[in-house]
């Protein structure tokens, strides 16, 4: 069940319940001066790497995606490098950031 965020427009009280939606109709149908405050959703979800495992199949296909776009930052994450493309990036990097100075 949902937890909702009510205000109380006499005391300017603010509050929480858990209640079925139609509970909640119901409640503020009764309570006229019970008003429901639009709160953002609570997601729960995983923690990454220990429910959120992706598999070898997933993997490559990414590699497969990073050789095609060999300068993309998909490229740096998944893509196969040789030690002369590592060198390489890492020298256009240090002249780009010279650049920019």
């Amino acid at each position: 069940m949902p937890i909702y965020t009510f205000i109380n427009t006499k005391t300017g009280k603010e509050f929480d319940d858990m209640m079925s939606i139609s509970d909640m109709e119901n409640y503020l149908a009764k309570n006229k001066h019970i008003k429901q405050k639009i709160t953002g959703i609570n997601i729960i979800g995983g923690i990454q790497g220990i429910t959120h495992k992706t598999d070898g199949g997933w993997k490559e296909n990414m590699s497969r995606i990073a050789e095609a776009h060999p300068t993309s930052p998909l490229a740096d994450r998944y893509g196969k490098k040789s030690i002369k493309q590592v060198k390489t990036r890492e020298v256009l990097k240090k002249h780009r950031s010279r650049k920019k100075k």
